[in-house]
């Protein structure tokens, strides 16, 4: 029999911070962001229109994703107490890394002018493939966390 993905003191835990809610609400607000920013990059690679447009989005997602990160990480504290690799999430925070670290590559490239427009935004569709691979993650591990009864949970 596999762990629970929360003991009940976690489960308590993460029902009664703040930072449940925070998270609750910012998930959205990212894919939100990632998908008016896809849009954006695509019809720049597609028709080579929009580029400060594409460019600016690409940034925001990535402001926002590090706003995530962060706050995530509290909620992770606050319910695990560490703030992240919980075992409960550790393969999420590791591809979280990952999502995190190609949105960085853009933004480094973008300031630092490296390669051309098409080649820093190709990074920022890694990034964005990346991101949905982490998202389905968390989509995943919140449904398993739905349906696991607080009694399993005790068991």
């Amino acid at each position: 029999m596999r762990r629970p993905l929360y003991t009940p003191a976690e489960r308590a835990r993460r029902d009664a911070t703040r930072w449940t809610l925070v998270q609750g609400i910012l998930a959205p607000v990212q894919f939100l962001v990632f998908a008016a920013s896809l849009a954006l990059v695509v019809r720049f690679l597609a028709t080579g229109d929009g580029l400060a447009a594409a460019t600016a989005s690409v940034v925001i997602k990535t402001a926002v994703l590090y706003t995530i990160m962060v706050t995530g990480a509290v909620w992770e504290k606050k319910v695990f107490g560490r703030y992240l690799f919980a075992p409960a999430f550790w393969w999420e925070d590791a591809f979280s890394m990952v999502v995190i670290a190609l949105h960085t590559a853009y933004v480094v490239a973008l300031l630092a002018d490296i390669g051309s427009d098409r080649q820093r935004l190709a990074i920022a569709l890694a990034a964005y493939a990346a991101y949905l691979v982490n998202a389905t993650q968390f989509v995943l591990k919140l449904r398993a966390a739905r349906l696991e009864t607080p009694a399993m949970a005790a068991a």
